[in-house]
């Protein structure tokens, strides 16, 4: 039933029709009932220059403006749009700009993602198959000062600077040896206090060259002090624990200067495996289409370089005076410069740390079982049942040894990712 109404100017029903059209499909009653739709049954289109009579309802007849509840349920849907449609690489570019912007090449962003947990289930919530093809996009789309063909690979040092470098070690220790060799008394004290010397700042020449130097601040002042512990142990450790468990020290103990000179001789094929595997690894990144098949071949070719220079220090060894305890150091300060050079000395330094703690633990055992107290003898215990069973030579056997094997288990699963192959 449709009532007669005066004729209105048709601005009304302008501001009237855009109020409807504002308006949710359903409007309730005051009495919480909902109100029918609007349909062609209810408006009708009145003709030019007529003004439509209002239907007859409950419900009040909306303002022009509509409220804030309906400009809120209207931009809803919008928002949902928006949202759905919003472009998540460029989110995740704004997020690491610094990253992108100094970046040399898409290789050095995917290595950084990967260093802050990103993986290949990552990049797909991202839509890409892998975080390299994510890196490559942010790479193309972050803006630069030039926008230059990034290389293939990233650059390796050319310069065999460093090979004169990592011969000084061993030519140092050559030198030490013969001299404590021709010598007798006193002047073989010196000699071996000035080749002690020589040897320190010959091996801290060669770490800070060519394959073995490690990025800066990357090598804690500690770890230092831990290798050099190391070192004068596997010279004079074996002596001195030997009379210390008999009673003594009674006067100077036997020192072992040919291990020694075999570590410092294997600096050279370390070098060069580190190298070797530096630039495998670089390039096997330029090969690969995802983290996961990076890491698989990376993996054997991680395991096959400790393994040629294991060996290479097992013949330097045989070759200056073999001893268990020396090839378990030389494998522990192998894997320990291997994590320092890319990107993880903490651990390295920790294990170095452990190593000497226990080292000193044992001697000090020894020492502590001496004390006239009920039980402080049960303290040497330990110490007295490896050395009667396997010799002085096992105490750095074992400590070093497991130390190594732990840094081992590290390394495999730390040097095969992308990010410890990025250029420094």
């Amino acid at each position: 039933m449709r009532g007669s109404a005066a004729p209105t100017s048709p601005g009304a029903w302008d501001a009237r029709s855009e109020a409807l059209l504002g308006a949710p499909a359903l409007t309730p009653h005051a009495d919480g009932s909902p109100a029918p739709r609007a349909t062609d049954e209810t408006v009708d289109t009145p003709p030019a220059g007529i003004a439509p009579a209002p239907a007859v309802t409950s419900a009040p007849v909306p303002s022009a403006a509509p409220s804030p509840a309906t400009r809120t349920a209207a931009a809803a849907p919008a928002s949902r749009a928006r949202r759905g449609n919003a472009d998540p690489v460029k989110v995740l570019m704004h997020r690491h700009q610094e990253l992108c912007a100094r970046a040399v090449d898409p290789l050095e962003i995917a290595a950084g993602l990967e260093a802050q947990g990103f993986t290949d289930r990552t990049a797909a919530r991202f839509r890409h198959r892998d975080v390299f093809s994510l890196a490559e996009e942010l790479y193309a789309r972050v803006p630069r000062g030039s926008d230059t063909a990034p290389p293939t690979v990233p650059a390796a040092p050319r310069s065999d600077a460093w090979v004169l470098a990592v011969l000084t070690p061993g030519a140092a220790a050559a030198l030490t040896g013969i001299g404590l060799a021709v010598t007798h008394g006193p002047l073989r004290f010196a000699v071996g206090t000035a080749g002690a010397l020589l040897l320190a700042g010959a091996l801290l020449f060669a770490v800070r060259r060519g394959p073995l130097r490690a990025p800066d601040g990357a090598n804690p002042p500690a770890a230092r002090l831990w290798t050099l512990w190391l070192l004068a142990y596997a010279v004079a450790g074996d002596g001195l624990l030997t009379q210390v468990l008999s009673g003594g020290p009674d006067g100077p103990w036997g020192l072992a200067p040919g291990p020694l000179l075999g570590l410092a001789l294997a600096i050279a094929p370390a070098a060069w495996c580190a190298r070797l595997f530096a630039n495998r690894a670089r390039r096997r990144i330029a090969d690969s289409r995802g983290l996961a098949d990076f890491a698989a071949g990376v993996r054997p070719l991680f395991l096959g370089t400790v393994t040629l220079q294991l060996l290479a220090l097992t013949v330097l060894l045989g070759l200056t005076g073999f001893s268990s305890g020396a090839l378990a150091l030389g494998a522990l300060l192998l894997f320990a410069r291997l994590l320092t050079v890319h990107g993880f000395p903490e651990t390295a330094a920790a294990a170095l740390a452990a190593a000497s703690a226990a080292e000193a633990l044992a001697l000090a055992s020894v020492f502590a079982a001496r004390v006239p107290a009920p039980g402080f003898d049960a303290l040497a215990a330990p110490v007295r049942a490896v050395v009667d069973t396997w010799g002085p030579g096992a105490v750095p056997t074992l400590v070093c040894g497991a130390a190594a094997l732990g840094l081992l288990a590290h390394a495999t699963g730390s040097l095969v990712r992308a990010s410890a192959h990025t250029t420094p």
